[in-house]
This record gives structure tokens, C-alpha cells and sequence, in this order.
């Protein structure tokens, strides 16, 4: 993201939608480049400023939106520097969206196996058999 300390537009980062708070599309875009890789810990997150002019909204709309992973420990402020990825950011976002994968998507899937009949050996057969025909994740 950053090169030298000059700060590059967010990849992937085009439009907000309207139907969630502008803040917390700006945390939840944050929080993703930090677990994609995108922003390391230690590096440089935009300025306020910089999200305000990228996203076209307010600054102040821009601060809540990094104050909110400020305040969850993801973000550290360094003062006159700026906001930068805490240590331990991208570990504790990735727990995170597990837990929320296994939520929304294992246990679900574990309730219908077992209305259908299906056990686990036989879940993990058609795991593994739908991932070697999408060439998917390996199993």
C-alpha cells in the first residue's frame, strides 16, 4: 500500500453503498485490506483526509470509521505521524472471520448433512470431491 511513505489508493475500495453507515464501510474496508494482506502491521493507514478524498465523504465520517478499529485494538495512533496497523491486527481479523465463516456457513451446512442423512466421513468425501472438481482449496 505504502511506497516509501507515500500512501496509495485502497485496492478494491471503489463506491460505498448506501444501505450501511458510510463509518463502518470505511472500518470494514480497513479491516479487510488488513486481513487480506493488503495494509502489514506496522504500515500506514490513510489519513482521514486522504479517505475523505478517496471515498468522497466527510472527514469526520472518514475518523469515526478509523476510530472504530482504533478502538477495537487494531489500529494505533502515533502521534503528528498518523494511524498505523497494530500488531497482532491481521491474527485477531482473521479469528474473527472464521468464526464468523463457521457461523454462517459450516453450521448450516452441518444442519442439513444431518437431515439428510449424511455423516461426516460422507460430508468430507463430497467436500473433498467438489474441491478437486473446481480445482478449490485442497483438502
Amino acid at each position: 500500500m505504502s511506497h516509501q511513505g507515500k500512501v496509495e489508493p485502497l485496492r478494491e475500495m471503489a463506491g460505498l453503498d448506501e444501505g450501511t453507515p458510510l463509518f463502518a464501510q470505511v472500518a470494514e474496508r480497513l479491516a479487510a485490506e488488513v486481513a487480506d494482506g493488503g495494509l502489514a502491521e506496522g504500515e500506514r493507514v490513510p489519513s482521514t483526509n486522504e479517505l475523505a478524498a478517496f471515498y468522497r465523504i466527510n472527514p469526520a465520517t472518514a475518523a469515526k470509521g478509523i476510530n472504530v478499529l482504533a478502538d477495537e485494538g487494531l489500529l494505533d495512533k502515533r502521534r503528528g505521524i498518523g494511524m498505523f496497523v497494530a500488531a497482532g491486527a491481521r491474527a485477531t481479523l482473521l479469528a474473527r472471520r472464521r468464526a464468523g465463516f463457521t457461523e454462517r456457513y459450516v453450521q448450516p451446512l452441518l444442519t442439513e448433512a444431518t437431515r439428510l442423512g449424511i455423516d461426516a466421513d460422507e460430508l468430507i468425501a463430497l467436500i473433498k470431491e467438489s474441491s478437486n472438481e473446481r480445482g478449490g482449496v485442497p483438502v
